[in-house]
């Protein structure tokens, strides 16, 4: 079942899902060379030659004097780019099997690539190269998702000296120095990137968020625009043009006398190089602050009560704040001073007016903690209502925090998951749209948006009824993984676009034109041309994938190509489609006997018997094998034949079975030394059975 499950998804172009059935038949029957054929067939068509190799590799072991798997075997080395080897293979076949024009159009392939191959010495560095980049790039890939930035920029760079003709690298090294606050490099990477890749949009959001940093606004709009000009929908580029729109206008309001002070990636510098302030960088909320007083110098008042922000501010501009006094309301002034100043503008300071202290924006911190608090108890009381299956109540509680605090964007994706539970799918998707929407604002994580973007699938594919439906699903589980590849969502990917291909193929479902495209295919069957008969046969299946004469076509179709495995798997898929179909039988046993497998070929023949047992074909097919198995009984055979008889009787199962029970080896003794016992032991069917099992073999020889 597990062999021809994998069968179908290979011949439908799903190659991955044929590697994952094929491996579960090869666990249940681990000596079946055809089964290792085929998963190698398999990865080689994914380009994954190693495992291609490896397959080819086993089947030969199981299989030596089969021509398919030094076909399979000169494939893999092709693909590996190692085509002196693949010359080496395909000769072994031919060796096996000079007629096969499969091994020979592969000599001839492999016989070029190897004329070629000196002259191309330099590109075959740059293959070698651009994997070891890959590599390279999957561990920066790896370290940015887990917040090792630093590492992440040396993978990155290690893969750029292999690889630096490649955008994406430079883009991700980009992204990398950003999270670093490290903006100028993040702006020459962004550059690099563009000069590689000019229509790349994702290059103009590392372009602008790297100008964003360096406080450069109007080029960060500059870029934004140039992006979003190639690609008018790009989210990223929408919300970073927002952003670098605020920051213009904020530019361009009254300065802040100590706005200066942190701007640049020079803050970070300054606060990690003084002692007093290194730790502050270790706790998250003083990060905050300083991230919004970079983006808002104006929000500098808002923070000034908090004593690290005063230490801060001292570090940058180079003064010491001495810290506040202890036992008064105001801090000692030094007489000399006071004099000083009372004598240059004594009537100024009579008159001035006392420093307003920042105590509303102190409240107005203080207000918004509480809301934020009381936020998340109505959070939790939906969660607690959520678990006890109470929706209704789960969405009050979700709603009210919803009101209170609009700055916490899982409060939405929360209820969107009640309302998901609940079937009301349309409201589901509303509060995901909403919460990747305020999510961009806010420049909520990314692993929230994805979350949001995620549940807005689900309800999508929950609410599909034809393959275009999973369309818009499919697209919002992809920009879930741009956000943060998390394996549920790569699942629910999976199985959207698995049941999008099943919704295509019922849609497709049409017998009357599956019967019009197998009679296209006798046609050109009956001319002699079998790919373009394979063609319009595939597409039958396609259009009635229960019509058994379009695989016993197609079986036949193969069989003249010299595709035995393909063949064989059209064969079998007939066979179940239509146990009473004779040509399903007669396709599957020409491919045995082809095989030179004439026990196996008996069997199919008899079998179909069974069913038609007048059928003159599967009669003569009979016929024909026992021809066969006589001439190897009665020793008719060459040398090379009974050697290759031999060697392919050793590798079945059945035979390895047989050699190792301890009383055939009995048996077999005294075949040789005692034939009176020989003659009581031929009396037993069981036993006379596997002896003439190892004598069509060609182990055993009677004389």
């Amino acid at each position: 079942m597990a062999e021809a499950k994998g069968n179908a998804a290979f011949s439908s172009g799903d190659f991955t899902t044929a590697i994952t059935h094929f491996t579960e038949a090869i666990t249940l029957a681990p000596t079946n060379h055809v089964l290792f054929s085929n998963r190698s067939a398999a990865h080689a068509s994914l380009h994954q030659y190693a495992e291609a190799l490896s397959d080819a590799k086993e089947t030969i072991k199981l299989k030596p004097y089969w021509p398919k798997g030094y076909s399979l075997l000169g494939a893999a080395y092709l693909g590996l780019n190692q085509f002196e080897l693949a010359v080496t293979a395909y000769k072994k076949g031919l060796d096996i099997d000079p007629t096969n024009e499969a091994l020979r159009s592969g000599l001839v392939d492999a016989e070029a690539s190897v004329s070629r191959s000196s002259q191309e010495a330099t590109e075959t560095c740059k293959i070698s190269d651009s994997t070891m980049a890959e590599e390279a790039k999957a561990k920066g890939n790896a370290a940015f998702s887990s917040g090792d930035f630093t590492t992440a920029i040396t993978h990155f760079t290690e893969a750029i000296t292999l690889a630096p003709t490649n955008h994406v690298l430079f883009s991700n090294r980009s992204a990398a120095h950003a999270s670093l606050h490290q903006y100028a490099e993040a702006l020459s990477d962004a550059k690099e990137t563009i000069k590689l890749k000019p229509y790349w949009p994702k290059g103009y959001s590392r372009l602008g968020a790297a100008y964003l940093g360096l406080n450069q606004f109007e080029l960060a709009v500059t870029a934004y625009k140039k992006g979003l000009d190639i690609d008018p929908t790009n989210e990223a580029l929408k919300a970073g043009l927002v952003d670098a729109e605020e920051s213009v206008a904020r530019s361009r309001a009254a300065p802040n006398p100590f706005g200066d002070a942190f701007q640049g990636p020079e803050m970070w510098t300054k606060l990690t190089s003084d002692p007093s302030t290194r730790g502050f960088l270790q706790q998250p909320d003083f990060v905050n602050m300083m991230q919004e007083i970079q983006k808002n110098p104006s929000s500098l008042n808002l923070y000034l009560k908090d004593q690290r922000v005063m230490q801060s501010l001292g570090v940058l501009l180079n003064v010491k704040f001495r810290p506040p006094p202890q036992g008064g309301d105001e801090a000692e002034v030094p007489e000399s001073d006071m004099a000083e100043t009372s004598r240059s503008e004594p009537e100024v300071e009579k008159q001035r007016e006392p420093e307003p202290e920042p105590e509303p924006e102190v409240t107005e911190e203080k207000e918004k903690k509480e809301r934020k608090e009381k936020a998340k108890k109505e959070k939790e009381l939906g969660n607690a209502a959520y678990k006890k299956k109470e929706f209704e109540t789960a969405i009050q509680h979700y709603s009210t925090a919803i009101e209170i605090d609009d700055e916490d964007i899982s409060y939405l994706t929360n209820r969107a998951a009640v309302y998901l539970e609940m079937g009301k799918y349309d409201e589901c998707i509303e509060d995901c749209e909403k919460a990747v929407e305020r999510g961009r604002e806010l420049r909520s994580d990314y692993k929230m948006v994805a979350r949001a973007l995620t549940r807005k699938g689900t309800a999508l594919t929950k609410m599909a009824k034809c393959s275009k439906d999973y369309e818009p699903a499919i697209e919002a589980f992809q920009k879930a993984l741009t956000e943060h590849r998390n394996p549920d969502t790569l699942k629910r990917l999976n199985e959207a676009e698995r049941a999008k291909k099943e919704w295509e193929q019922k849609e497709y479902f049409d017998p009357k034109l599956g019967d019009k495209e197998r009679e296209k295919g006798n046609e050109f069957f009956k001319e002699q041309k079998y790919p373009d008969a394979i063609k319009h046969y595939t597409e039958a299946i396609k259009r009635n994938p229960e019509d058994p004469k379009a695989y016993s076509n197609r079986a036949a179709c193969y069989t003249k190509l010299g595709a035995m495995p393909e063949g064989l798997k059209d064969a079998n898929k007939c066979i179940e489609l239509d146990p009473t179909f004779s040509k399903g039988y007669s396709r599957k046993a020409a491919v045995q006997f082809f095989l030179k497998e004439y026990d196996d070929a008996m069997e199919t023949y008899q079998e179909g018997l069974k069913h038609d047992p007048s059928n003159q074909e599967l009669l003569d097919g009979v016929r024909r094998c026992v021809q066969q198995i006589n001439k190897a009984n009665r020793g008719d055979l060459t040398p090379e034949e009974l050697k290759e008889r031999q060697a392919k009787g050793m590798q079945d199962p059945e035979i390895q079975n047989i050699l190792t029970d301890p009383v055939m080896r009995q048996v077999l003794t005294d075949l040789q030394e005692n034939p009176s016992a020989a003659q009581k032991h031929m009396q037993n069917p069981m036993v006379m059975n596997k002896i003439q099992k190892l004598i069509s073999a060609g182990i055993v020889q009677m004389k």
